[in-house]
């Protein structure tokens, strides 16, 4: 299909198509790298139910979902060695990073620097952060 086919404003959409796929492409590499996950070919969608590790396909289809996220809740994969826990934590973190818009994470602490003239006191260099949703800004 040639551009010259197109009308000018299938051709803008076609452009703006474009460019938010590309966005979101760039957003979902950045989370991957950010996240350091260790199976990085780990996918949800690879999931062997039939193995012996006795996992709940409604569970995990649940946690798929991403909701404990959203919701702040915690995660923890226990069973035997050798069973695959990393491999499945890492097709959650994967989903993670494609469900997950941005979210800000506060840094870990704000600078310290001395005050330049009066008594040798101790300050901190911006305002501590101010929580957000009923949580704390540390956690």
């Amino acid at each position: 299909m040639a551009s010259a086919d197109l009308r000018h404003a299938e051709w803008l959409g076609l452009l703006v198509d474009r460019e938010v796929a590309s966005r979101n492409t760039r957003r979902f590499l950045t989370r991957m790298r950010a996240a350091k996950l260790r199976h990085i070919g780990a996918a949800i969608e690879d999931v062997d139910f039939r193995t012996p590790r006795k996992l709940d396909r409604a569970l995990f289809q649940q946690l798929a979902t991403g909701r404990w996220i959203g919701d702040a809740r915690n995660l923890m994969i226990t069973g035997p060695c050798g069973v695959g826990k990393t491999w499945l934590a890492c097709a959650l973190g994967q989903k993670a990073c494609l469900l997950q818009p941005h979210r800000h994470l506060p840094a870990a602490a704000p600078p310290v620097r001395r005050p330049r003239t009066g008594p040798r006191r101790w300050t901190l260099s911006t305002p501590a952060p101010v929580p957000r949703k009923g949580r704390p800004a540390y956690s």
